[in-house]
């Protein structure tokens, strides 16, 4: 075709930019949990998932031992999409007592059962028209019955940890800016620690988050 000649536009062209547009809404996305914490000027859902992709692309072989056979690509494609529903349903902070929280308490139940509906709703809209590879992925991260979806899991906790010691190190927050009833129970960003140190399932992740926290502490008690 000549150039100039009028051609109809591809309606599956359009979906998948459209899907795309909407996915970039990640990168304006601020993470919740620092917000309530007053960060200045915090990071992305975006910045975080590229943090967790860089972790797994770095560190992912010190997770060998315990993750025997884990594919460190795969693994980086579920770290990319871990969290792109986000862009849709917004962020929501994991809190120290949902974490401690007794699994059969009804009311955390359907909060858990509400935000993952939502969230594979939004996944619909926002991979329906792209490959099925962004969906499997999302799916696989969700599912965590694979090493690679553990081993994002622990690279994203680490991340929190890892950026909560960069915010204390900059002196990036001041609670009085965010909520103030938001970390009654806990000082500075020790609560990231609180929630993070639980969830890990591996004994590579719970070495790195000892190393993490003692340079936090560090830093906080100076």
């Amino acid at each position: 075709m000549a150039p100039g000649d009028d051609t109809d536009a591809d309606p599956a062209d359009d979906a998948a930019l459209d899907a795309l547009l909407d996915a970039y809404a990640l990168k304006d996305e601020r993470r919740t949990g620092w917000q309530l914490r007053g960060v200045d000027e915090p990071e992305s859902v975006a910045a975080h998932s590229w943090g967790v992709a860089y972790l797994v692309l770095t560190l992912g072989d010190r997770f060998r031992e315990d993750l025997p056979g884990v594919d460190r690509d795969r693994a980086l494609r579920l770290a990319v999409v871990h969290d792109v529903a986000e862009a849709e349903t917004g962020d929501v902070a994991t809190r120290a007592a949902d974490v401690t929280a007794d699994d059969d308490a009804a009311g955390d139940a359907v909060d858990r059962e509400a935000k993952v509906a939502a969230e594979r709703e939004a996944m619909r809209d926002l991979a329906g028209p792209l490959p099925e590879r962004v969906r499997d992925a999302w799916e696989a991260y969700e599912a965590r019955n694979s090493p690679e979806a553990v081993l994002v899991k622990e690279c994203d906790l680490l991340d929190t940890c890892l950026q909560a010691l960069r915010y204390e190190r900059g002196d990036r927050y001041d609670p009085e800016r965010g909520d103030p009833d938001a970390f009654r129970e806990y000082d500075d960003l020790d609560e990231f620690f609180a929630t993070s140190e639980p969830r890990l399932r591996t004994d590579a992740g719970v070495e790195l988050f000892a190393s993490i926290r003692e340079r936090y502490r560090a830093v906080r008690d100076r």
